[in-house]
């Protein structure tokens, strides 16, 4: 996770270890309306900090703060009524989905964190090693890891529950900004066995249902694009239920001359964002090969 501090009444988290970047707890849920306070805080730390970054929230998509930046992108989902994304935002898939969910009885409302969703995170983080086709990093948790995990940001989230039969079969988690501006996604997965029964799309209309309720006009759903990765299953799911790319001024602050030098040569990126699609392509098909071999060895094992 990296190292953190507080500046200014904010959880900084610092990571690598040649380039240092910072960054507020949070980054992409919790947002900074004038960071100069904490950069200059950051600049007079005695500890090593190369870059700070930031990201602007919605709907600001111009670029207010004089630092460089580069653009990064929200999968937002703009929310008047519930009604107008159900009937004229969201695709017919995406609707045909949400009615089976509903047909097949998954039933969806708002529940506190407790011990009960706890238990029913890890059932759903713990059964499969392996999702999208990529190592799950939350396979293998503890109950108590779960707690604290999904513990974060408590003020402010609301949780959703997809249940049949009153067993969880999915959650989600709603992160809400300072502002009441937008909810983020933080968390939002359900059981493969019941995939078919499309708790999650349940999920997202119940997510709507609640920024319609609190008054929030922007959902987001993490990113629309990764780089140079051309559109997948994920992407798709995003776009029929009628989240679209927004493109937003995410900033890079040097605090050092390595962090000056390491943003003017791009340091600061991933190495895919160096390679081309076709060979990231390629090297994502291969990852998956070798992950379902292993997981195949280790069902065969236990069997």
């Amino acid at each position: 996770m990296g190292s953190t501090f507080v500046a200014c009444g904010r959880q900084i988290i610092i990571r690598g270890r040649l380039l240092r970047i910072a960054s507020i707890d949070g980054d992409g849920f919790r947002f900074l309306d004038n960071p100069e306070p904490i950069i200059s805080t950051l600049r007079a730390s005695a500890k090593r900090i190369d870059l700070f970054t930031f990201v602007q929230r919605l709907p600001e998509t111009t670029p207010k703060y004089k630092h460089p930046f580069e653009w990064d992108n929200f999968a937002a989902l703009q929310i008047s009524t519930f009604d107008n994304w159900w009937n004229e935002v969201l695709g017919f898939k995406g609707r045909n989905k949400a009615k089976q969910a509903e047909k097949k009885g998954v039933q969806v409302r708002e529940i506190p964190l407790n011990e009960e969703l706890i238990e029913g995170i890890w059932q759903i983080y713990n059964e499969c090693p392996i999702r999208q086709g990529k190592r799950f990093p939350h396979y293998g948790m503890t109950r108590e890891e779960i707690r604290e995990y999904a513990g974060t940001f408590l003020d402010c989230s609301v949780f959703l529950g997809a249940f049949l039969d009153e067993s969880l079969i999915g959650f989600a988690k709603l992160t809400i900004d300072e502002s009441g501006t937008q909810a983020g996604l933080m968390h939002i997965i359900s059981l493969i066995a019941h995939r078919e029964k499309a708790p999650t799309n349940a999920l997202i209309a119940q997510a709507v249902r609640s920024c319609e309720a609190r008054g929030i006009p922007y959902l987001v759903y993490a990113k629309f694009g990764y780089g140079k990765k051309r559109r997948d299953s994920l992407s798709d799911f995003k776009g029929r239920n009628g989240f679209q790319r927004v493109d937003i001024p995410r900033y890079y602050v040097p605090l050092s001359p390595l962090g000056n030098l390491a943003f003017r040569a791009g340091m600061h990126r991933k190495i895919v964002d160096f390679l081309p699609e076709f060979l990231i392509a390629k090297l994502r098909s291969c990852r998956a090969a070798l992950y379902r071999a292993s997981s195949l060895s280790r069902s065969n094992v236990s069997s």
